[in-house]
This record gives C-alpha cells, structure tokens and sequence, in this order.
C-alpha cells in the first residue's frame, strides 16, 4: 500500500491519521482496552512463587516484552481466525488475515513521550522482511521506580508511519531509529 501522507503537507497529517483509525478494523476504543488489560494482566502476574511489581520489579525491555506479547495474545484470542501472531519474518507483529493492509506493527518505550526502533527501521527492506509501513501501535509507559506505587501505562497512540518516517542514528555502530516530532505528533494520535 502506498503512503497515504504523500505529498500531504505536514499541517494535514493529523486529519488523515484519524481517517486511517476510523476505517482499522480494530476501534481506537478496543485498542486501548486491549492495551490496559494486558499491562494489569502483567501487574497481577506471579512468575513460581514471586509477583511481578511485589517481589520483583522487571527491567523496561522485560515489561514491554511482556506488553507486547500479551497484546497479541488477547486480541487473537479475541478474534481468532481473522487476527494472528506474526510467525515469520514477513510478518507484522499483528496480523489481520483478510487484509494485511491492517496488520499493526507494536512498539512499547519507558520513555514517557518517544517511541524507537531498531537501525534498520531507517533503512530499506530487504528481501523477505516486513515492510516498514503501516499501522503502528505505539505505547509508552512507567519504569518501576522504588516508591512502591505500581507504574502507568502514559501514552497509547495509534497511527501509519511509512518507512521514510524512521532516522537512523549516524554513528556506525548506532543501533536506534527515532521519529520526529511532527510524525509522532501527526502521524501517532493518542487514543
């Protein structure tokens, strides 16, 4: 699919972005629903005899590890046969079978406001991997912190980002791609 911000000056992204949600299979409502039961399914979970947020606190990429899953998980539960897991490298994270034009790629960050991707988001696909462009579940949330108070989920956006969205770090051993403000500002609307 191509891009549906070509040549769309920046000022009007925000208005395409929100057509592209209201026509996504999965309403902006469900989503966000789907988001905040998976992270209180991981805040009530216990890993043998020890309870996550009580006797241990993971590390950010092990609670969005944890988000990530959980998310595909309910919504194929949901809806079996029409949503599933990817299972190969061609596939998004999330895929709709009758159209995989709606298939949602998930990012999760601890950052309280940016989303970040691996170097080759900022690159071209190569042969037999998943496009970069398309729907994107994007969810910020809390660390841990010693307070005792459990951490929030802050931000749950959904949007398109294409390919061309995603800059790589210039260092040659830099291995994060970010988003500019306008993308995720335009592009990312929380729901």
């Amino acid at each position: 699919m191509s891009s549906p911000y070509k040549n769309v000056p920046t000022k009007d992204w925000a208005k395409i972005t929100e057509k592209l949600i209201v026509i996504h299979p999965l309403s902006a409502k469900e989503i966000k629903e789907i988001v905040l039961v998976s992270w209180d399914t991981i805040l009530q979970s216990q890993i043998g005899n020890s309870y996550i947020g009580k006797d241990f606190s993971p590390k950010p990429q092990i609670m969005g590890f944890f988000l990530h899953e959980l998310i595909q998980i309910e919504i194929e539960k949901r809806y079996p046969k029409v949503w599933r897991k990817e299972k190969d490298a061609r596939d998004k994270d999330l895929v709709y079978i009758p159209n995989e034009n709606y298939s949602i790629e998930i990012k999760t960050s601890s950052n309280p406001n940016s989303i970040f991707g691996n170097r080759s988001y900022a690159q071209d696909s190569e042969n037999g991997k998943k496009s970069k462009a398309g729907y994107y579940l994007a969810i910020n949330f809390e660390k841990f912190a010693d307070t005792g108070v459990l951490p929030k989920i802050l931000k749950i956006r959904f949007g398109w980002l294409d390919h061309e969205d995603w800059i790589g770090q210039t260092a040659a051993t830099g291995q994060q791609s970010r988003l500019s403000r306008d993308v995720e500002n335009y592009k990312l609307l929380q729901i």
